[in-house]
């Protein structure tokens, strides 16, 4: 499988599309590239590799379910649950930038997803929308909820 193809995919939150090419994420959904994809990551493990989680809030990191968590060197990450149907997609590579597979500030459209995708990854459940995942900016010392 090659990381640097747009796949669509059931996340564990979303219809989303999932690469390592973040250009080509922001260029599909038509959306500044200076604006942050999150990364989905699949275990702990491979979060601590990527960025370093604040000393206070590492409980609630471990503990949250789909959350997102900016992190004091502004990437934003969400680790994916291993009960979740996306788990055995998302560890095959460790680590994707992913967003919704929506036009900025519009709803889910099947038709501009496929069209939008290299590689379309369907379960027999199908693509559903659902409530995107929450965020929160963590510094040193304080935690803000985003969304």
């Amino acid at each position: 499988m090659d990381s640097s193809l747009v796949y669509l995919v059931q996340t564990d939150t979303t219809v989303g599309f999932s690469s390592l090419n973040d250009e080509k994420l922001s260029t599909i959904k038509q959306r500044p590239t200076s604006k942050k994809i999150l990364h989905t990551v699949d275990s702990f493990k491979t979060l601590n590799e990527n960025t370093r989680v604040p000393k206070n809030f590492r409980k609630k990191v471990r503990n949250s379910k789909k959350t997102t968590f900016i992190y004091p060197n502004t990437k934003s990450f969400r680790v994916v649950d291993k009960n979740c149907d996306f788990y055995g997609f998302i560890h095959k590579f460790k680590i994707l930038y992913s967003t919704s597979a929506n036009k900025t500030t519009e709803s889910f459209e099947k038709n501009f997803a496929i069209n939008g995708a290299d590689i379309i990854v369907e379960n027999k459940k199908g693509f559903y929308e659902t409530k995107a995942s929450s965020i929160v900016k963590l510094s040193r010392k304080m935690m803000k909820k985003i969304r």
